[in-house]
């Protein structure tokens, strides 16, 4: 399915969403497969809890291993949401009335061979919807509302955009392999395959969402969907006041805040700062009993890096190296 066939009726009824069980598919892929220093620092924070709990709960695991091959996500975790304003609850509802039949075929599809015995069983739907509410749960809901406010201003910019540039440069903006070709096209990957027809009357959603990859999800005939990078994740977007946090927490503080915007050892937030170490050492120690940052041994040295509340108190503020601006350029994922 390397092209979509859309026709011009569709795309105008197209819609951009806000998906918080896509947001939280996106954070189980980061669990399991980091690949940037801010999924890895996500993955860092909750993997251990993951683990634990995937030892728990061996079904959930299966469901998990069997979720993914290369190139490819399973459908349960990518499937389209049925509409705007759902809430996680109302939308993993969705994936238990799918039913352990259709989460089957879609795992023995995504995995290419036979399931495991503990997935012959009753209850495979509601395995990968425990799995989904954990990871909701323990890793997401917390910081929902930050995140909410990013994935909206990510909306908004796209929308600014469409009516100052048009659809072609939005859809290109949309990740890798995201390109209008021309002719009722839109490619979704570089995949040697028969472009697919949507027909007039299906839905068609554009989906933000946290981290660098990119895919698609179906629920043929009727339902698409595009999962694009949010933009701008560290971005202001509801006007705070430009000192905030500065007043909050002191400059130098703010600064080691602003800096770590990955993984990064004392040695090179003195570099990165020109703060001398002895004053870095001391203000992590701060920072780390308040919670706004976590660190890990990683071989001889030792990294810090943001957690949600670091993230939230960074882009509620809007001083020097706050972030980019919430427009076209391409801002830091917040994992």
């Amino acid at each position: 399915m390397g092209t979509w066939q859309i026709s011009v009726d569709l795309l105008a009824r197209s819609r951009f969403v806000v998906s918080p069980r896509i947001e939280c598919s996106a954070a189980v892929s980061h669990l399991v497969r980091p690949n940037d220093p801010m999924t890895r620092a996500f993955s860092a924070a909750h993997r251990e809890s993951f683990e634990a709990m995937l030892d728990e709960h061996p079904a959930r695991r299966a469901v998990l291993e069997h979720s993914w091959r290369p190139g490819w996500i399973a459908d349960w975790l990518s499937v389209p949401p049925t509409g705007p304003g759902l809430t996680f609850e109302e939308e993993l509802d969705h994936i238990t009335r799918l039913g352990d039949a259709w989460v089957r075929a879609d795992l023995r599809h995504t995995h290419g061979g036979p399931l495991p015995r503990i997935l012959s069983r009753p209850g495979t739907a509601r395995h990968a919807t425990e799995l989904l509410a954990w990871v909701w749960t323990h890793c997401l809901a917390t910081d929902w509302a930050r995140r909410e406010r990013v994935l909206r201003a990510d909306i908004v910019s796209r929308t600014a955009r469409l009516a100052t540039h048009g659809w072609a440069a939005v859809l290109r903006d949309l990740g890798r392999d995201r390109e209008w070709l021309g002719d009722g096209q839109l490619r979704i990957n570089r995949y040697d395959l028969p472009s697919r027809v949507l027909a007039d009357d299906a839905d068609l959603f554009f989906v933000p969402k946290h981290g660098s990859a990119t895919w698609v999800g179906w629920d043929l005939p009727q339902r698409y969907a595009v999962y694009y990078p949010v933009t701008g994740a560290l971005a202001q977007v509801d006007g705070r006041v430009d000192d905030g946090l500065e007043q909050l927490v002191g400059a130098s503080r703010t600064r080691l805040l602003r800096t770590l915007d990955g993984p990064s050892s004392t040695t090179a937030l003195v570099a990165r700062t020109g703060m001398p170490l002895g004053s870095v050492g001391d203000h992590l120690r701060v920072l780390l009993a308040a919670g706004t940052v976590l660190r890990r041994r990683s071989g001889r040295e030792v990294l810090y890096w943001r957690t949600s509340l670091g993230d939230a108190l960074v882009a509620s503020s809007t001083g020097a190296g706050a972030g980019s601006p919430a427009g076209d350029s391409v801002g830091v994922d917040a994992w």
